[in-house]
Parts: structure tokens; C-alpha cells; sequence
């Protein structure tokens, strides 16, 4: 069974964004492109909250196709246009689009579904940016590990990653890296025994 494995920026004091959804500090660079490039090129599912697949889908479509696009935007834009994309929303039921499913109501149901899926080869299923998704996934206990990259950062205050957790979650860190620019990588899976 494939894993649901939220991608996130955070910082130290664990938020996602301000307190207003900012996210201006996170600080992203080639180094941090490329290494997130190599994993995500293995899945062929995203898995989206409604806000933030709308804010993916003003740019990555067209992204590459600008005079300005760099290695990354061309790179992301190829993935983004071929992968199959989940959104978790109530207010976009029955949407018709390409290459994408919504999810609007049973949600464990639905997502327990997409990862018992043999449709897809790739090999995680990548929850991206998405608090509130995130947190509706944390709440059913439906995220198998957290790929978090930490930022030298302490914001006082913001959306935190996590929220409305009621369980202990034990995890297991699997990889650690540190980027140049002071962001490190901590890769977990949820120790389910």
C-alpha cells in the first residue's frame, strides 16, 4: 500500500505560514529544487487542499512556457501537468477536470481507496503545502510520514503543522540532511506498531 507523506515547510517553532498565510520566510533555493525534484519525480499522485491546488494551478500550467522559466519551472511544470492530482474539497464538488479527483465527503474512506491504488506506479503519495487538508488527514490518522524542511526561523506565531492531533503519533526518522542555506530536511514515517 502506497504512504500519504506531507510535504511542509516549517519553522522552528513549528507553523506552516503567519499568521496570515505568509510564507515569504521560507527560504527556497537550486539545491532544495533539485533534491525535492529527485523524490517527487518517483510519485505519479499529488494530494492537494483546495487553496493550495488553486494557487498551483494559476502558475504551473503555464510556468515553463514563460521566457523567464528557470531549470525548476520547466522541471515541476513537466511533473506537475503529468501527475495525477487529488484535491480535498467541499466546495469544489463535481468540478470536471483534467487529470484530477475531488474529494469532497468520506474522506478515509476516499483516501484509503487512492492508496490501495495499483493504478499508480510511483511511489509515495505527496500531501503538498495544504495545512487545513493536512490537519482533516492528521485528525484520521490517514498520514503515513512527514517530509519536513525546517527553516532557521522563528515566526511567535502562524498556522501550526499541527493541530487538533488527540493520539500520540510515534515516528521514525528515516533521513536528515542540511541544505547550505540553513534549512534542514527531516524525513519521517508514522511507527505504526
Amino acid at each position: 500500500m502506497r504512504k500519504i507523506i506531507s510535504f511542509m515547510h516549517v519553522s522552528l517553532d513549528g507553523f506552516v505560514a503567519g499568521p496570515n498565510g505568509e510564507m515569504n520566510w521560507i527560504k527556497i533555493d537550486q539545491e532544495i529544487f533539485d533534491h525535492v525534484g529527485k523524490r517527487i519525480s518517483k510519485g505519479d499522485t499529488a494530494l492537494y487542499g483546495r487553496a493550495t491546488y488553486e494557487m498551483m494551478e494559476s502558475y504551473w500550467p503555464t510556468a515553463a512556457d514563460k521566457p523567464t522559466a528557470t531549470k525548476h519551472d520547466i522541471e515541476h511544470a513537466k511533473w506537475y501537468s503529468q501527475v495525477h492530482k487529488v484535491v480535498l474539497s467541499k466546495t469544489m464538488k463535481g468540478a470536471d477536470l483534467t487529470n484530477t479527483t475531488i474529494i469532497s465527503d468520506d474522506l478515509s474512506e476516499s483516501i484509503n481507496e487512492i492508496k490501495q491504488s495499483r493504478q499508480g506506479v510511483g511511489e509515495d503519495i505527496l500531501l503538498f503545502g495544504s495545512p487545513t487538508a493536512t490537519h482533516s488527514l492528521m485528525q484520521l490518522n490517514l498520514i503515513d510520514g512527514y517530509w519536513l524542511f525546517v527553516n532557521p526561523i522563528i515566526l511567535g506565531q502562524g498556522i501550526p503543522l499541527f493541530e487538533g492531533i488527540k493520539d500520540k503519533t510515534t515516528l521514525k526518522l528515516l533521513t536528515t540532511r542540511q541544505f547550505t542555506s540553513g534549512v534542514t530536511e527531516l524525513n519521517y514515517i508514522v511507527d505504526k506498531q
